[in-house]
């Protein structure tokens, strides 16, 4: 099981960026993905989560502003985030659970600075 993140940056905030998970090693329609986050010094967090279903759950506050989606045909998980603010930057984690086993990719760091 693969997961690689991609499309992490600095922005300003307001701004937007799009966070990408390319999943590879088992039967990606099957699975749900969760995208968490890390900001220094405070524990990771769940921000978002679609079933395999396409049903999607988010943390208040990314409320509105945040966007899961998948594409079963290119097995990728996506994060669309808008509306940036400062305290959105940390380090976005995509993860799986595939047999019981908990897989994370590398991260990618999120940065919103003016």
């Amino acid at each position: 099981v693969q997961l690689v993140e991609s499309g992490g940056g600095l922005t300003q905030p307001g701004g937007s960026l799009r966070l990408s998970c390319a999943a590879s090693g088992f039967i990606f329609s099957l699975h749900g993905f969760r995208w968490y986050r890390q900001a220094p010094g405070k524990q990771r967090e769940l921000v978002a989560h679609i079933f395999s279903s396409g049903s999607t759950n988010y943390v208040d506050s990314v409320k509105g502003r945040f966007t899961i989606s998948r594409d079963n045909a290119k097995s990728t998980v996506y994060l669309q985030m808008s509306s940036l603010k400062p305290e959105d930057t940390a380090v976005y984690y995509c993860n799986v659970v595939s047999n019981t086993v908990n897989y994370w990719g590398q991260g990618t760091q999120v940065t919103v600075s003016s």
